[in-house]
């Protein structure tokens, strides 16, 4: 119930910005307006290009349009606030606390997460689909799958930047590693291009990494190209990955916490 709690007071912490969600989803639909009409052009020239038809290409950055704050593929969330707290040295509040640290910092960035799935998730994939031909699912249970696949991505994301956070307690500014996984996240994530278009053994590469497990995955799910023993896969993949990076957190936050220096304060 503490961690529901923690979660439902992040979702209204984020609801009370009122301006800067609008704001926001208006930037996703504009840039999902020019990104869209850039593959209409490209599979215009290419048909089926990587196995996508043209609809199924213009869905696919739909979806990661909705996709891009929730997941924060850019990286962001908790990380900027967690930062802050290692400046100032509120860091050793966090460790007094009688709840788990990790824990306490994943509920937060879900209860963040939902609700810009929620908003800036939905006005983007809504505009698209009224201005752009694009492929919704045709089987209902895709949805239910592709909400599995979502949150199994924000776990990985919350494990990959969990990770990236937790140097803080050795480097006590983690700004410098946190502008390199923004760069390695966009790219191999499937954000910029899908994977699939990758060439030989790049997207190879790019197909096993974790970051392939936050846009990539809840794309192919929603386009149905990942169906029967390929989607379980797809989302055994998923929650692999996710499982792996938690426990490489706990244990980075293990040892981080066995002798703290605070700085600032």
């Amino acid at each position: 119930m503490l961690y529901a709690a923690v979660a439902r007071g992040a979702f209204r912490r984020y609801s009370t910005y009122r301006a800067a969600t609008a704001a926001g989803a208006f930037t996703n639909t504009v840039f999902g307006v020019i990104l869209a009409s850039s593959f209409v052009a490209l599979w215009q020239a290419r048909p089926n290009l990587g196995g996508y038809d043209q609809s199924q290409a213009v869905t696919y950055i739909w979806v990661s349009q909705g996709l891009l704050v929730a997941i924060a593929v850019w990286g962001g969330g908790f990380q900027d606030e967690l930062q802050d707290r290692f400046r100032t040295g509120d860091i050793a509040v966090d460790l007094y606390r009688p709840v788990d640290f990790q824990g306490w910092w994943l509920a937060t960035d879900l209860g963040r997460a939902a609700f810009h799935l929620l908003v800036r998730g939905t006005v983007p994939l809504l505009f698209g689909a009224l201005v752009f031909r694009v492929r919704l699912p045709e089987h209902p249970l895709t949805w239910l799958f592709f909400l599995l696949s979502v949150l199994l991505a924000l776990l990985v994301s919350f494990g990959i930047r969990f990770l990236v956070s937790i140097t803080g307690f050795w480097l006590h500014d983690s700004d410098g590693i946190r502008s390199l996984m923004l760069v390695v996240s966009m790219f191999f994530s499937g954000m910029l291009l899908p994977i699939v278009l990758f060439p030989g053994a790049l997207g190879t590469l790019a197909e096993v990494l974790p970051w392939a497990s936050l846009v990539k995955v809840p794309t192919d799910v929603f386009l149905e190209r990942a169906t029967g023993a390929a989607l379980a896969g797809a989302l055994a993949f998923q929650l692999g990955w996710a499982a792996v990076l938690l426990a490489a957190g706990r244990g980075a936050q293990w040892l981080a916490t066995r002798k703290v220096v605070v700085q600032g304060g």
